[in-house]
């Protein structure tokens, strides 16, 4: 048997094996097994506290981990979980996905959804045998930067200026819920969900870019684009198209094609020779808008939905 112990918060020490482990097993796996979602919990915490579930070899070491998440009451419990690569195949998962089930079990959660990044075929196997369905699909798509990037002007009336922090916070979060009123995730944002991410040393307000309209200052939409790699990591550092968001009223003008390119071009002119980006494969105009401007598909993360 298995031994999880609960822990209701994280200590340094346990903060820096969580991420230790983690890292250990991206460079196996090829995708890092968290979200930065739950990665910026990990580190900072939150205002609702989320419950971590550990696994520990007899001398201490941390071999497996889950984050698990229960406060989303529409959604339902959230849990992402690793386990070291050397320590597979010995039920460490499987006890670690039972446990976080009995924690949404006994939160009263409708639910309890189970991210697999990278759509590893034997997180798959154990999420479908115990219980879960193939419930959401996203994609990770890339391309070059050293390909031709087309010229799309921004509409007239419009322009474009880099975020001003402590100017702009509150507008910014007021458009992005809009934006994305009907996203799982990222519409929810607050101002320390934006403040915590500014605090981040990757953070540069010079590549998060604003189209305004000319005459009122009215924030139209946004494309905040964001740098991987940077400061000892073991890969290249590689842009994103992190956030791109549009406020509905403002839909129908090119906005979106036009904050693409314009932050694509931002990291180019940064010597960056690649852009990543993560759409969701069900929202097939932006997976259109993107394919049309170079992207294609290079990984998939699955999120497993178990009803109780």
């Amino acid at each position: 048997m298995t031994n999880v112990e609960r822990l209701a918060r994280l200590e340094a020490a346990d903060i820096a094996a969580v991420l230790d482990l983690a890292s250990q097993a991206g460079d196996t796996d090829g995708a890092y097994p968290f979200s930065e979602h739950v990665v910026l919990h990990i580190r900072h915490g939150g205002e609702q506290a989320a419950v971590h579930l550990a696994v520990r070899d007899p001398d201490g070491s941390l071999v497996g981990y889950a984050h698990v998440d229960t406060t989303d009451e529409v959604e339902g419990a959230a849990a992402e979980l690793v386990v070291h690569p050397l320590r597979r195949r010995h039920g460490l998962g499987r006890a670690l996905v039972n446990a976080a089930i009995e924690v949404a079990d006994a939160a009263g959660s409708r639910s309890l959804r189970l991210w697999a990044h990278g759509d590893h075929p034997s997180a798959g196997a154990l999420a479908v045998e115990l219980g879960f369905t193939r419930a959401r699909v996203l994609f990770q798509m890339r391309r070059s930067l050293f390909a031709p990037l087309p010229e799309r002007d921004l509409p007239p009336g419009v322009t474009l200026r880099a975020f001003e922090p402590g100017r702009d916070d509150e507008d910014w979060v007021r458009v992005n819920a809009r934006a994305f009123a009907h996203h799982p995730d990222q519409g929810r944002w607050t101002i320390d969900d934006l403040r915590i991410r500014m605090a981040e040393p990757w953070f540069d307000p010079a590549g998060f870019l604003l189209a305004v309209d000319a005459a009122s200052g009215a924030l139209l939409g946004f494309h905040w684009t964001k740098v991987h790699g940077e400061g000892g990591h073991e890969h290249d550092p590689i842009g994103e198209v992190y956030v791109l968001g549009v406020d509905p009223d403002a839909h129908g003008r090119g906005l979106g094609g036009a904050l693409t390119l314009a932050g694509l071009r931002y990291l180019r002119s940064a010597g960056l020779d690649q852009a990543m980006l993560y759409v969701d494969e069900s929202n097939t105009a932006a997976v259109k808008l993107y394919t049309g401007l170079g992207f294609a598909v290079w990984a998939t993360d699955v999120s497993y939905r178990r009803s109780q």
